[in-house]
């Protein structure tokens, strides 16, 4: 039965293509494994205190933006009747949204392209938060990324990506998310880390990542899921995907070795974080491009993401800000790289691969002014997300409770056990005693004080003593 207020008939000449309704929801579930993976990406370049509260922060991101995004992000973000500037709330709470066209294909239905859609809404502000590791409050942290992804990535995401949003209709090029994704998670993330102030400890005590194990994951996670990211923004599995899917693994691997490489120069060791860092510049260094362009200039882009992102990194210093895990460094300046670099190869021959899609190409192709629709884009992004975020921060500081900064006192013990109640790691010590064959009393011992002793074992948990006797037990 038809309701007209619903609409839950669909176009009587609309029938959806269940190739690419398959294709589109397997990379929706490749979008989503992102979000753990630059969890423990995040995690493992934390300090083991801090680990398990760095991967709940993104997994919760999912939560509260699809809810976000099901509310109103997505009728902000991809109204059919949008603005220039922002959408509509003709979709609140998914009104409409089922089995019609989508605004992006006529292939696949509104309802498959708004949950593609909330995944890529659901990791932007996850990255952004990386950048206020070890010091940041949950609860606030959680009402902050609400209201970020409404004043701030949706509004984005209808400039670049709905056919109304004067980016779109300037003729800027974005295949996945160089600005709405990258260049605002890591502007974003500048201002968050200068609104919480650098760590207790910057600049006197070494921040090292303590598990580089989780690095490799994350990055192993990012890299799978990327293929959806990328290759599933065709929104088909057609041969454009398959080049999307094939310079996105190009880059990364260019950018991996590169970075690995310019630290290895000075360091003369093969360092894993480097290469994961250098593999992730490289995948957002693609992102824009990775419909646009062929797998020559995929090299490029793993090259300049890889190497200009490796220097960008010294900004921190050079301008003194505790952007703790080198989002800004990676994301915005990446997104820069890859919005500049789509300008001078994307391609019409490659984006017509999907036998719809006509552009007037980059500069490869003679089009010089690509490039400063690139540039306008880059600008605009970086510059809206940058002071809407810094606006939403300073006024969330100055409201009681909704600080983001935790105390010192929790700061030194660790977010995982003052914010979570729960560790990563439940460590326990062990002590080496001897037992006086006069009085049974045990001794502790060092390793190198047990030779020819009778040894027992015993481990210590918070103030609590046990004695296990008997042969050494390990």
């Amino acid at each position: 039965m038809s309701d007209s207020t619903t609409n839950t008939t669909t176009a009587p000449d609309f029938s959806p293509d269940a190739g690419d309704v398959g294709f589109v929801l397997t990379s929706t579930a490749l979008v989503w494994i992102m979000v753990p993976g630059v969890g423990y990406f995040y995690s493992g370049m934390a300090r083991s205190k801090n680990a398990l509260s760095l991967i709940m922060l993104c997994m919760l991101s999912v939560a509260v933006v699809s809810v976000q995004w099901w509310i109103w992000g997505f009728s902000l973000a991809f109204s059919k009747t949008a603005s220039k500037f922002v959408g509509n709330l003709d979709n609140v709470f998914f009104i409409n949204v089922r089995g019609d066209p989508s605004i992006a294909s006529g292939k696949i239905p509104d309802l498959v392209f708004a949950i593609y859609q909330c995944m890529f809404a659901a990791i932007t502000p996850a990255l952004a938060i990386g950048s206020g590791a070890e010091r940041q409050r949950i609860l606030p942290t959680l009402i902050f990324i609400f209201i970020w992804s409404t004043l701030v990535y949706d509004v984005i995401a209808c400039w670049i990506w709905n056919p109304n949003g004067w980016s779109a209709n300037l003729g800027g090029l974005d295949f996945a998310g160089g600005t709405p994704v990258h260049i605002s998670s890591g502007a974003a993330a500048l201002a968050y880390c200068i609104i919480l102030g650098k760590r207790h400890g910057h600049g006197t005590d070494e921040f090292k990542p303590h598990n580089v194990a989780h690095i490799l994951l994350g990055t192993t996670l990012l890299w799978f899921g990327w293929f959806g990211f990328n290759g599933g923004s065709a929104l088909s599995g057609n041969l454009r995907a398959a080049m999307a899917y094939t310079v996105t693994n190009i880059s990364a691997s260019v950018g991996g070795l590169t970075w690995m490489l310019l630290d290895y120069r000075l360091e003369r060791k093969f360092s894993a974080l480097s290469f994961c860092s250098g593999t992730v510049a490289g995948l957002v260094a693609i992102t824009p491009g990775s419909g646009y362009v062929g797998t020559p200039a995929a090299v490029v882009f793993g090259f300049f993401g890889g190497s200009i992102c490796n220097y960008a990194v010294k900004l921190k210093h050079y301008f003194d800000f505790d952007d703790a895990l080198d989002v800004f460094a990676v994301h915005c300046v990446g997104g820069m790289i890859g919005n500049i670099l789509t300008g001078i190869f994307a391609q019409k021959s490659i984006a017509f691969l999907d036998k719809t899609t006509r552009i007037d190409g980059g500069w490869l192709d003679g089009n010089w002014k690509q490039i400063g629709f690139q540039v306008s884009d880059s600008i605009a992004g970086f510059a809206y997300s940058f002071c809407v975020t810094y606006i939403i921060l300073y006024l969330m500081d100055k409201t009681p409770g909704l600080s983001l900064r935790t105390d010192i006192n929790s700061e030194s013990a660790g977010l995982d056990e003052t914010e979570m109640g729960e560790q990563a790691y439940y460590h326990v010590n062990a002590k080496l005693v001897s037992v006086d064959p006069k009085n049974s009393e045990p001794k502790a011992f060092q390793p190198e004080e047990i030779l020819g002793q009778q040894i027992r074992y015993a481990t210590t948990t918070s103030d609590n003593l046990s004695v296990a006797s008997g042969r050494p037990y390990y």
